[in-house]
């Protein structure tokens, strides 16, 4: 039965084959033969092992972020590009300190120890801790319901992420401002210090954390702030129904040290036709220090490295300039992007695509585009090729936090889009380690990254802005 099967599938494919103009049977079999290095003979899984189990977390300014510069640098170089450099960047750098300390106190002697996390970039409490009241609100909107009563508590953002949304970035969005803007927010109403639930579906005991920002404030009128786990967010939450006067203990000891110099890692292939026509295909070489940043972003890192060992394998000889790029401080800077993009515009570069990989390790659905409709026109004509390894979507929508500083002109901007249904149990949490990255999975990242390259790469993208200077 199953060599009958395998039969019919195998002439399945020769009719479909023989039956699709030259040009797009050609396209059919290099994107096959890509697939099957990748899967094959893929490099990428032994890079994030590495990266993940050799170096580690890899925050901003640490030591480990610099030895993943020289690492990824030295694999870059191994392969042969045309070009491998480093681009300084200036970096901030913050550390955690020791261990974060937490409990709820109901009554004399009877506390219950809660797990939490301080956000990048918190300010420390006294060397004491802080112990206060807390208030519960729903999202900083709801702030201004109790004005009032906020002055001197600890504020507990509990909003959680939206489990009716298919799309949990689009979940995540709705609510990542608590953490990202809920300090500043709650300090304006005289707030000791601010507690936020974790940004995940998961109920769990483990804290994820995240960048924050204090706007504007003077650091006098800085406070500290935590995620607390989905567990205990539940848990505080149905304790504070029960008894409303409790008080919320916690001690952070993280640090602000200024600015650093890191660097963006860039590789290169050079066009052999139009060299002046620059494509990037990147990921954030920067993660949290609590896993080790095997999904974020380690495994955008090591996808894009594999894109340009595979044509290296495959023979291809690119048109245009390819570059893989680094980004250093995605997590709480987007510095890197930002260099990288500045860096460009000062020399006058050319770019005509840009792809980024920050999304997981995990199974490849498709991709986004930022595109005007001529171009996405041209980029849905490719769909039907990535179809036989169950890539199905393609559409129009975001991209990726480092490449978006490129946009500009005619570019297209390109996110991968793998299934992120398990992305935020792990995101900016102790759990984001190699053990949860899937090899197979990973590779056909790659691969589906790799594809999209190359038919940019071939084809090229229409240039409507330049069309239309033309016609007037």
């Amino acid at each position: 039965m199953k060599k009958y099967i395998f039969a019919i599938f195998g002439l399945f494919l020769t009719i479909n084959l023989n039956a699709q103009a030259p040009e797009a049977k050609e396209d059919s079999l290099k994107i096959r033969e890509i697939y099957s290095a990748a899967l094959v003979h893929g490099q990428a899984y032994d890079w994030l092992d590495h990266l993940s189990n050799k170096i580690g977390g890899r925050l901003s300014g640490s030591l480990n972020a610099q030895k993943a510069v020289e690492y990824t640098k030295a694999q870059l170089e191994e392969l042969g590009l045309n070009k491998v450099w480093l681009q300084p960047v200036m970096v901030p750098k913050w550390t955690r300190g020791g261990r974060e300390h937490a409990y709820i106190q109901t009554g004399p002697g009877m506390t219950t120890e809660v797990n939490i996390t301080a956000l990048g970039g918190s300010v420390a409490t006294t060397t004491g801790g802080l112990k206060a009241n807390v208030i519960e609100v729903q999202g900083i909107e709801d702030l201004e319901n109790y004005k009032d009563e906020i002055k001197g508590k600890i504020v507990f953002y509990n909003r959680p992420m939206n489990p009716e949304l298919i799309q949990t970035f689009s979940a995540y969005g709705g609510c990542v401002d608590q953490r990202y803007s809920g300090a500043e927010a709650a300090a304006k109403y005289g707030a000791a210090g601010v507690i936020v639930r974790s940004l995940s579906h998961k109920i769990d005991e483990n804290p994820h954390t995240g960048s924050m920002s204090y706007g504007d404030l003077p650091d006098s009128k800085r406070i500290p702030a935590a995620a607390i786990s989905t567990k205990d967010a539940e848990y505080l939450s149905g304790m504070l129904k029960l008894k409303k006067d409790l008080e919320f203990y916690y001690k952070l000891s993280s640090e602000n040290h200024g600015e650093v110099q890191s660097y963006n890692v860039i590789g290169e292939i050079t066009g052999s036709e139009f060299p002046e026509e620059i494509m990037v295909v990147g990921g954030h070489l920067d993660s949290w220090d609590l896993g080790d940043g095997s999904h974020d972003d380690g495994a955008g890192v090591v996808q894009s490295m594999e894109v340009l060992r595979l044509f290296k394998e495959t023979g291809y000889k690119p048109k245009r300039t390819i570059r893989v790029v680094l980004f250093m401080n995605e997590e709480n800077g987007l510095r890197g992007g930002n260099k990288y993009a500045e860096v460009a515009e000062n020399k006058n570069e050319h770019h005509i695509f840009a792809l980024e990989s920050d999304a997981g390790g995990f199974t490849p659905r498709g991709f986004s585009f930022e595109a005007d409709d001529a171009q996405f026109a041209q980029i849905e004509s490719w769909k039907p090729l990535f179809e036989p390894y169950l890539i199905h979507y393609f559409g129009r929508g975001g991209s990726g936090a480092d490449i978006g500083p490129l946009k500009k002109g005619d570019i297209v901007l390109a996110g991968l889009r793998p299934d992120s249904q398990r992305y935020f149990d792990h995101h900016h949490a102790a759990t984001d380690t190699f053990e949860h990255v899937n090899k197979r999975e990973l590779e056909l990242g790659a691969a589906t990254m790799t594809s999209l390259i190359y038919l940019v790469d071939k084809y090229g993208m229409k240039r409507i802005n330049l069309e239309k200077d033309q016609k007037l």
